[in-house]
């Protein structure tokens, strides 16, 4: 069976800075009519940044939920802009880090009822030292978590953040399996 939902009509209620949201008219499989309440975003780009046995994550207060958030390091991505530029961006101006060295681990619908967002999610290594660059409406530390620490919090739940679940598992999920395979941990 076909399940594509036809658009009809886009309706823009508001049009902003980072995101535009739509309600629109729009067709299901069966041809009867409905609405779509959807929020236009142009994605983001996160990095889980690996150096000596630590993980850098990044400290900051997330308006939307009320508290401050532990999360690996991520941004936005401006219209047409590719992923892995935004990732190296974002961790430099976040960390201070530049790498070289990126793996692609997945992308990311973080809420693929409403929304078109999708967050290009990167393993760096080998990074060097810098100096942090952050945008004028960004406060945020630098948390420097030693692997088995960040495992440890991993497993007990303490991680709330969608890409960084996802980073952190993908992350330690390869770890084990080399080590099953005989290979480095």
């Amino acid at each position: 069976m076909d399940f594509t939902e036809k658009t009809v009509k886009k309706n823009y209620v508001y049009r902003g800075k980072i995101l535009n949201v739509r309600c629109d008219d729009a067709a299901l499989p069966d041809g009867r009519a409905c609405k779509r309440e959807i929020v236009e975003h142009h994605g983001g780009a996160a990095v889980l940044c690996v150096q000596g046995g630590k993980i850098a994550f990044v400290r900051q207060y997330r308006y939307a939920y009320g508290e401050s958030v532990l999360e690996i390091p991520a941004g936005k991505l401006e219209e047409g802009e590719d992923p892995l530029f935004a990732a190296k961006r974002e961790l430099e101006e976040e960390t201070g880090v530049t790498s070289t060295d990126f793996e692609k681990i997945a992308t990311v619908y973080p809420s693929p009822g409403y929304t078109n967002e999708k967050i290009y999610v990167y393993r760096a290594t080998d990074g060097k030292a810098g100096k942090q660059r952050l945008d004028d409406d960004e406060f945020l530390a630098v948390e420097w978590i030693e692997e088995k620490r960040a495992k440890q919090m991993l497993f007990a739940g303490e991680f709330n953040d969608s890409k960084t679940l996802i980073a952190l598992q993908d992350y330690f999920l390869k770890k084990a399996e080399e080590k099953s395979a005989g290979g480095k941990e």
